[in-house]
C-alpha cells in the first residue's frame, strides 16, 4: 500500500473535486482518493493506491481533469 499527496491548482468547487477525483480513481491501483479544497489556491490531493504511481501519470490525470500539479512558483515561500 502506499500513500502521496500531490498540490494541485485551481480548483473551485466539488465539481472539480470530482473531476480530480474520477481522473486519478481510473488510474490502475488506485484505491482511494482524499482532497482538502482550497478554493482557487493550491488543494491536497492524497492517493492511496497499491503501489507507487508514476508522477507523470498523475500529472496526466490530473491535466485530463482540466487542472494542474502545484509547480514551485505555487508553493508558498518557507
Amino acid at each position: 500500500m502506499s500513500s502521496s499527496t500531490y498540490r494541485v491548482t485551481g480548483m473551485t468547487c466539488e465539481h472539480c473535486v470530482a473531476a480530480v477525483t474520477e481522473e486519478l480513481t481510473a488510474l490502475d491501483g488506485v484505491t482511494a482518493v482524499s482532497i482538502d479544497l482550497v478554493a482557487g489556491g493550491t488543494s491536497d490531493v492524497t492517493v492511496e493506491s497499491s503501489a507507487p504511481l508514476d508522477t507523470a501519470a498523475v500529472a496526466e490525470a490530473v491535466d485530463e481533469a482540466g487542472y494542474a500539479l502545484a509547480g514551485p512558483r505555487d508553493l508558498p515561500l518557507a
